[in-house]
Order: C-alpha cells, then sequence, then structure tokens
C-alpha cells in the first residue's frame, strides 16, 4: 500500500473495516453455506474466464455482477456479501499495490452487495423471488440495482478524489456533479446486469433448479465476448493510428502535439453539429492523421525557416495526396480518408489539390480545415507566434464563406465559448517564443501552417 497517499490508505482500510462488518450473519439467522459456496464459486470462475486469452476482457473488474446480484435477490444479506469475498481477494491483480488493490476490491464489492441484499429484503423483494412474482420482482430488484451502483459510485469517487486530488473524471467541475455523471454511465450497464440476476434468482426458486439459472450466464458470456473482441479491434485501431502520427512527431518537431490538438478540435465540431459518436470518432481520426503525409515530404522543407520558393511550395503541397495513399487501405478510418486527402480545399475553389470548391469539398475535410487552422493560429512555431483564442476565432469568422465553411466556424466557435480552450502545451513552445508574428493571413504557408 506504499504507493497510494496516507489518505488513500486509511480510505481503503476503512472501507475493508466495514465490509468486514457487514459480514457476520444477525443473531439466529442461519448463513445457506451450499447456496453462497455454489454462487462464489461460479463468481470467481466467470471472473477467472473474463481473465483468461479466450475472452481477454477489456476491464477486468467485476466483470459478472450478475451472479452478485443474484446472490443479493436470493440470500440475506451478510451471505449474498460472502459470493464477493473469495473471488475479489484471490483473483490477480494487474499492477502495484497488490494488497491494496485486493482490498479495496474485496471491501468495494461486499459493501455494494451488501447495502443492495438489505434494500431487496426491506422492500419485500425476497418474497416477490419466492413466489416468482415477475411484476414485484422487477420493482424491488430495481431498487436494489439502483442502490447497487449507487455505493459502487461514492466508493469510487472517493478513492479517486483520494487518489487523485481531483473529483472523479470532473477536471474543473464539482464533485457533486461528476459523481453524478459517475452514476448515470454505470446505472444503464448494471440494470442489464441486474435483469440477469434476476432471471437467475427466479429459475433458481423455479422447479428447474440451479442448473437452470447458469444458462442465463450464456448469453452475458457471448455477448462479453463479442465486446471484448470489439475492444481488442479497437486497440489495434488505435495503435495504427498512434503509430502514424509518432512518425510525423518525429519528423517535424514543430508540430508536436498539433495532430492531437486537431483532433480534439474536430471532435468538438462533430458533437456541436449533433453527429453520432460513431461518426464523432472518426472524425478524430481525420484531425489526428490529417497531416499524415508529411512523412513523404523532406524534413528541410517542413523545418525551413525562410520563404518557401515555388518548387518547395509545390513539393509541400503534395502531402495531402501522400496521406491519402498512406491511409486509403485502412478500412476503419471510413470517411477520414478523405479529410486527409482534401483538408486543403477552400471554399471558393482556391485550396489544393483538386481545386474543389463548395459542396464538392467532404464535410469531414472541411471539419478538419477549420480545426486545422484554429490550432495553427493558436501554437507557436518557427516561423509565428500563437495568437490568442478570441483573435483566432475572429480570424476564422473572417474567413468564413470563402476559405471555411461558416457551419463548421461557427460551431467551433460555440463549442469554445461553453467549453474553452485549453491545449496542452508542447515542447516547440519554448523554441520559438521569441520569434515574432508575421503580418500576413492566415492562409500564407502551405502544409497546414496557416
Amino acid at each position: 500500500m506504499e504507493a497510494l497517499p496516507a489518505r488513500a490508505r486509511a480510505y481503503v482500510v476503512c472501507v475493508a473495516l466495514a465490509a468486514l462488518v457487514c459480514l457476520p450473519p444477525p443473531p439466529g439467522a442461519p448463513t445457506p453455506w451450499r447456496a453462497v459456496a455454489l454462487l462464489a464459486a461460479l463468481y470467481a470462475g466467470c471472473e477467472r474466464l473474463a481473465r483468461s486469452r479466450l475472452v481477454a476482457a477489456p476491464h477486468p473488474g467485476g466483470t459478472f455482477h450478475p451472479v452478485l446480484l443474484a446472490g443479493a435477490f436470493l440470500l440475506p444479506p451478510h451471505a449474498a456479501a460472502l459470493v464477493a469475498l473469495p473471488g475479489a481477494l484471490l483473483l490477480p491483480v494487474e499492477r502495484r499495490p497488490y494488497l491494496a488493490r485486493r482490498l479495496w476490491r474485496a471491501g468495494q464489492l461486499v459493501l455494494a452487495v451488501w447495502a443492495a441484499g438489505r434494500v431487496h429484503l426491506a422492500t419485500g423483494g425476497r418474497d416477490a423471488v419466492a413466489d416468482c412474482d415477475v411484476p414485484g420482482a422487477l420493482a424491488t430488484a430495481g431498487a436494489a440495482v439502483v442502490v447497487f451502483c449507487l455505493v459502487l459510485t461514492l466508493l469510487d469517487g472517493g478513492i479517486v478524489a483520494l487518489t487523485a486530488g481531483v473529483p472523479p473524471r470532473g477536471g474543473r467541475t464539482a464533485a457533486p456533479d461528476a459523481w453524478w455523471r459517475l452514476f448515470l454511465r454505470s446505472l444503464v450497464p448494471l440494470t442489464v446486469h441486474g435483469l440477469a440476476g434476476l432471471m437467475m434468482a427466479l429459475l433458481w426458486r423455479s422447479p428447474y433448479g440451479p442448473v437452470a439459472a447458469l444458462f442465463v450466464l450464456l448469453p452475458m458470456g457471448v455477448s462479453w465476448w463479442a465486446f471484448a473482441q470489439y475492444h481488442r479491434e479497437r486497440a489495434a485501431h488505435q495503435a495504427t493510428i498512434r503509430a502514424l502520427v509518432q512518425a510525423v512527431d518525429i519528423k517535424d518537431g514543430y508540430t508536436r502535439g498539433h495532430s492531437e490538438r486537431v483532433g480534439r478540435a474536430s471532435m468538438m465540431i462533430a458533437r456541436e453539429l449533433g453527429m453520432d459518436d460513431e461518426r464523432v470518432e472518426v472524425l478524430r481520426f481525420a484531425g489526428i492523421l490529417h497531416d499524415v503525409g508529411k512523412l513523404g515530404v523532406p524534413t528541410r522543407l517542413l523545418t525551413k525557416n525562410g520563404p518557401l520558393t515555388p518548387e518547395e511550395r509545390r513539393v509541400i503541397e503534395l502531402h495531402p495526396e501522400y496521406g491519402h495513399e498512406m491511409v486509403r487501405g485502412i478500412s476503419f478510418l471510413g470517411e477520414a480518408r478523405a479529410a486527409v486527402l482534401h483538408h486543403h480545399e477552400r471554399l471558393d475553389g482556391s485550396g489544393y489539390p483538386y481545386g474543389l470548391a463548395g459542396g464538392q469539398i467532404p464535410e469531414s475535410a472541411r471539419v478538419v480545415a477549420v480545426a486545422d487552422a484554429f490550432d495553427a493560429m493558436t501554437s507557436t512555431r518557427s516561423y509565428s507566434r500563437a495568437r490568442p483564442v478570441p483573435v483566432a476565432l475572429e480570424e476564422l469568422r473572417r474567413c468564413a464563406g470563402t476559405h471555411f465553411d461558416p457551419r463548421m466556424v461557427g460551431a467551433l466557435v460555440r463549442a469554445i465559448g461553453r467549453t474553452g480552450w485549453h491545449p496542452a502545451v508542447t515542447a516547440d513552445d519554448a523554441r520559438a517564443a521569441d520569434v515574432p508574428e508575421p503580418a500576413a493571413p492566415v492562409t500564407g504557408r502551405p502544409g497546414a501552417r496557416r
């Protein structure tokens, strides 16, 4: 536990002690050890399978909550809490500190299952399950799932806040709001797990017995396997993109970080325009990869401080076509490939490489063009000093309708007005701090460095 801050270590110990208090049975209350042992073995086995190479679960912890929730619906609260204990304590953890992570996992699950079991018992859920009263069982199970999710969210938020010193996933947002968003994000998947756990409990109490209850896990296992394969494929996509971007950053050090910022700005525009999540992700890829064609441009031209000759300009203006050749075989990029090729086209037809105008320019390229120009103006380069964000936005407005799509410009202005723009500081900022700002307009130099 030495890797955790002192306050986080104390928090983990308090959670573990609170979990120990929940485990002893109340006076005179029997413990159904056979059911506890069967469910505990099932939970540990499912968690072990989720960590195997067959499934390779992307999020190891709490994969099979249906088994834990089935225990909360079937058993007394203290017995249901025991179901989580062996798997949480005995299964391996991937990072240090190992003991603290085991204690945390066990304490968190024990408290969440115990609280869910208490609510389920208090609302008459055990009687509804025993009588196979499906409407009543749904209502009581829903209340238990909400409590289960609430306990997990509060405990997770607490450990994140104490470890990182910030509200969970909230950044500058107040902690209650960040915790509320965490709760809402967790509630939908846990509701699905709760329904599966309720089906297990109803079948367990039916004439078919525990064996029938196990069949509920088969579709859950298949769906989890499919999700794990999707996650693997997505991770491979991310690794491909990361390798390409790193190669560009190594070749052109003055643009280090530019690709990620353009991807972020493209994502902000896409979200502001109401695009669906899948398309937002594709446009983020487009922004990240828009300059990948620079790998085919001589480094001396990319880092040249003086003005470019007409021949040098023509060479640099080939980079969109180089980039398109590099990525056109990557099927998952979709319309991002068109953005790589056309992000230097202008609405009035004066851009390159093909001089497209207006609606001939793909929408993805119009998004990336605005994001690219905005980051180029707000980043310090060897030949230009960073402009303030309001000045850059005003320049985009001035060029809207001639160089840039007014819809995209308006979307970026609204998004930045609401959330602000806080890009990471890159290594090139210090190198070019003393370079005076040029008098040239935003469209001066090719290669996205406007």
